[in-house]
């Protein structure tokens, strides 16, 4: 059985609400637990009841702190909207849980939403599951960058958001430069720039230089490739609705690699 959602439900709503609040609260718990069960239920590698907290809590966290994301420098932006409903939509929700993924986006919009409690929730949670966690910060940079900047106030949250799940500095500041550098490698391979800003950008993809040797090349590939395996990131509870992101991030990671590959034949 699942009641995560309306554990979650009632706290948040009575938060924000009083006992009111706190009945809201769990009534979109209980919708939010049965579009889980009805999305998740018939999966592989979800019986247990670790891993449908874990989904729970990671789905619950991902959008809520991504409304917050978007509301960090005061407008949300069009584009930011539209990342949501991507992601919604490269998940294939379905109805219930979509609406509850708005919801959830909207919370995290209110001046009321807790960050440090969503985080601690998460952590208590998957805290021992660091490659998910990671995967967790990706996509809120994801959500950070989706107007096509990142600004101070945007990078703020991040940081609180690194430091509530004990991602370090060095960790979040690695993540935003690959993340920047599979943007600017996507324009590259829209035929926008040169081959040789590709061929960098692509070394920068992998968190290499240039000048790093075919060994530590291959190293770093392997190891973000292990980071990112979708097969893995599930046994740790990512929802599989989201392994369409750990693929794309395996996919990007593999044509970099292949990129500078080919260019050291």
């Amino acid at each position: 059985m699942i009641f995560w959602g309306k554990i979650i439900g009632a706290f948040l709503g009575f938060s924000m609400g009083g006992p009111i609040g706190c009945l809201l609260g769990i009534y979109i718990g209980h919708k939010f637990d049965t579009g889980l069960a009805q999305n998740f239920g018939h999966t592989n590698g979800f019986s247990t009841g670790n891993q449908h907290k874990i989904q729970t809590v990671f789905f619950s966290a991902t959008f809520s702190v991504m409304g917050h994301m978007a509301k960090a420098d005061g407008v949300v932006t069009p584009n930011e909207i539209q990342l949501a409903n991507k992601i919604m939509d490269e998940m294939q929700l379905n109805p219930t849980l979509r609406q509850n993924a708005r919801e959830l986006f909207s919370q995290g919009k209110s001046k009321q939403f807790d960050l440090n409690e969503t985080l601690n929730g998460l952590n208590a949670v998957a805290g021992g599951h660091k490659a998910l966690l990671l995967m967790f910060v990706e996509i809120q940079i994801r959500a950070a960058t989706a107007d096509g900047k990142m600004d101070m106030a945007e990078k703020k949250v991040l940081l609180q958001i690194a430091n509530l799940l004990k991602v370090s500095q060095f960790e979040l500041d690695s993540l935003i430069s690959r993340h920047q550098a599979q943007q600017r490698y996507s324009g590259y391979q829209s035929g926008h720039q040169s081959t040789t800003g590709m061929i960098a950008n692509a070394y920068a993809v992998l968190g290499v230089k240039e000048s790093s040797s075919e060994a530590e090349v291959k190293k770093a590939y392997r190891k973000l490739m292990s980071q990112h395996h979708p097969d893995k990131l599930v046994a740790k509870g990512l929802p599989e609705q989201m392994l369409v992101l750990a693929k794309e991030k395996t996919q990007e990671i593999q044509a970099a690699y292949d990129l500078i590959k080919g260019q050291k034949k």
